[in-house]
This record gives structure tokens, C-alpha cells and sequence, in this order.
């Protein structure tokens, strides 16, 4: 399962160059996280009855083309690799006209409350995402 979710680029993500400004399209990436958290079921609900919590640990981002006020962008997300604490999302922006924008393999990795040290995913929450794995 692929999750889409839709913005449009506004005036104060501009930067001096006429474009969005680079740390803009992080934000833009976790707002779409976040939607597949919900979308997938990985609430802060359904973490906190296991006494974890979900941390980005690593994100590798590729800017392939501009993007200005007013253009509306869709972001992909969906489950690239799925380990025993970690797995990593694959995110793609893409233009009205279908242009890939920006790209992003972003890690995240289950830790405790408790103690913030990395911990194995439930197998009840990772069956709420592994099956997208592959498609």
C-alpha cells in the first residue's frame, strides 16, 4: 500500500532563490510520516500500549527539481525494508505535471519509553505495515 498525501507550496517555504528552501521538503516529509502513521494505524495510542515510541534515526534525501509558490506537490510514502527495531520508508515528491521533485529513504527504529534504547517491533504493529512491503 502506497499512501499519497497532497500540499500546495506557500509563500513563507520560499526561499531567497525563488524556490522551496531544502529544509522545507524535511517538513513536508514528516507531515506525510505522520499521515501514514495514522493511515496504517501507528498511532501514538496503539505505541503507547507497548511502551514505545518511533524515532527517525537516518534520512537520506535526493533534490531532483525545483519547486515554487503555489505548485502542488504529492508525496508517496510507503515501506521500503522492514528489520526486527528499524525499518526504512521510501517518500517521493512529485509536481502537478508529474515530476519527481524530491526522493527520501527515511529509517526509523522502535525505542522504549522507558529508556529511549532501540527495542524489536511488536509483531501486532508490524503487521499493520509489513505487508506493504513489496507493493
Amino acid at each position: 500500500m502506497q499512501m499519497e498525501m497532497q500540499i500546495t507550496v506557500r509563500s513563507t517555504e520560499i526561499d531567497g532563490n525563488g524556490h522551496v528552501n531544502n529544509a522545507k521538503y524535511l517538513e513536508y516529509l514528516e507531515w506525510a510520516r505522520q499521515e501514514w502513521n495514522t493511515e496504517v494505524g501507528l498511532t501514538p495510542e496503539a505505541l503507547d500500549q507497548y511502551g514505545i515510541r518511533l524515532v527517525t534515526v537516518n534520512i537520506n534525501i535526493n533534490y531532483k527539481k525545483e519547486a515554487r509558490q503555489g505548485q502542488k506537490l504529492a508525496i508517496m510514502t510507503k515501506v521500503e525494508k522492514v528489520g526486527r527495531s528499524s525499518f526504512a520508508l521510501s517518500q517521493k515528491i512529485h509536481n502537478e505535471a508529474g515530476e519527481l521533485v524530491a526522493e527520501a529513504v527515511t529509517t526509523r527504529v522502535a525505542v522504549q519509553n522507558a529508556d529511549a534504547k532501540s527495542c524489536a517491533i511488536p509483531d501486532e504493529l508490524k503487521e499493520k505495515f509489513v505487508i506493504q512491503v513489496g507493493g
